[in-house]
């Protein structure tokens, strides 16, 4: 069975949620992401919820806080905005918002209390985190919840690694089991309803290395298990091959008509064709020819997951000079909308 197209996947989709190994890239390809959403008109929100500043770095503004900041305005009417979530601000938020503490709050917080809950209280960060988002996805313009059209047309969150993405999407259903009745039970029953709705995707990200790959098949086993829904996979940093399909063939490499074509190369091209030179060209190949093959195994790998694949190429100068706008079009040719 072939793949799913992404334009069929991403059909009425709002919330992105972006993971990966960490080292993959996960942090550009959600800014990539939001990036290729607000090119096409739509109002899009990029959280990041791991306090490590990523949007800010990547899209070369100050840090950001609890509030929206605007990171960029297109002339057809879309915009991207950029929010970093902490725990501690989630929390005031939340016991203000449910309980009406107003100074209380601040009381709590010189008592240590909000401290101890947002970082010794386990599970407690990751429901307000997941909170948070909750409360973007679902605002609305008008006086209520539900009320006037969506602020956002859609939300990409930078969530954490494959190692606990699933625990973090799924602490609100604990939760709703430790917490029988009352405002945080419910809460926390629709929280997990928003992050199971169709609307809602994981997307990973991964690099053809066997560890990423690994990682990103066991996350997609955990999460289809939990049912979260599924996006697509992100390959990373894909490299063209450097040298043509014959000198990749590992039986060839070690030919005579492989070493005279090289030397005749070396030599069109005014360098020496001494044996310690060819002897070293072809080693490097076969590396190359072993490493390329590596590659194609593991495509067959991410292939096999039977989702949505998308690649985006590696970037000679990273993601300076205009490199996320690069893999946002990279992302828009392959059907992100």
């Amino acid at each position: 069975m072939a793949n799913p197209p992404l334009p069929r996947v991403l059909d009425g989709v709002r919330l992105h949620v972006v993971t990966g190994k960490g080292g993959v890239g996960k942090t550009t390809v959600a800014a990539a992401l939001a990036l290729a959403l607000s090119r096409q008109g739509k109002k899009v929100l990029l959280v990041e919820v791991e306090g490590r500043q990523g949007i800010s770095q990547t899209f070369d503004v100050p840090p950001l806080g609890a509030e929206e900041v605007r990171l960029v305005a297109h002339a057809d009417g879309g915009e991207l905005w950029g929010l970093s979530v902490e725990a501690k601000p989630a929390l005031l938020e939340y016991l203000q918002t449910f309980y009406k503490l107003g100074r209380a709050g601040g009381a709590l917080e010189r008592m240590g209390v909000v401290d101890f809950a947002t970082t010794v209280a386990p599970g407690v960060r990751d429901v307000l985190l997941t909170g948070k988002v909750y409360e973007a996805v679902g605002r609305t313009t008008g006086p209520k919840r539900g009320q006037g059209r969506k602020v956002w047309d859609a939300v990409v969150l930078d969530a954490p690694p494959t190692g606990r993405i699933t625990r973090f999407l799924a602490v609100n259903v604990q939760v709703a089991d430790l917490a029988r009745v009352g405002p945080i039970h419910s809460q926390a029953e629709s929280i997990t309803r928003m992050l199971r709705d169709r609307q809602s995707v994981v997307h990973v990200v991964t690099l053809l290395e066997e560890m990423p790959v690994q990682e990103t098949a066991d996350a997609v086993a955990e999460l289809t298990a939990e049912g979260f829904g599924l996006g697509a996979v992100v390959v990373n940093q894909v490299r063209e091959p450097v040298v043509d399909d014959a000198l990749l063939d590992p039986a060839t490499t070690d030919s005579a008509a492989v070493e005279g074509r090289v030397r005749d190369d070396l030599a069109a091209a005014g360098v020496r064709a001494s044996g310690r030179t060819v002897t070293g060209l072809l080693t490097q190949a076969r590396d190359h020819a072993e490493r390329v093959a590596l590659e194609h195994s593991l495509e067959d790998d991410v292939t096999a997951l039977g989702l949505a694949v998308v690649t985006l190429p590696a970037l000679a100068t990273g993601i300076e000079d205009g490199g996320i706008a690069v893999l946002a079009d990279e992302l828009a040719a392959q059907g992100v909308r």
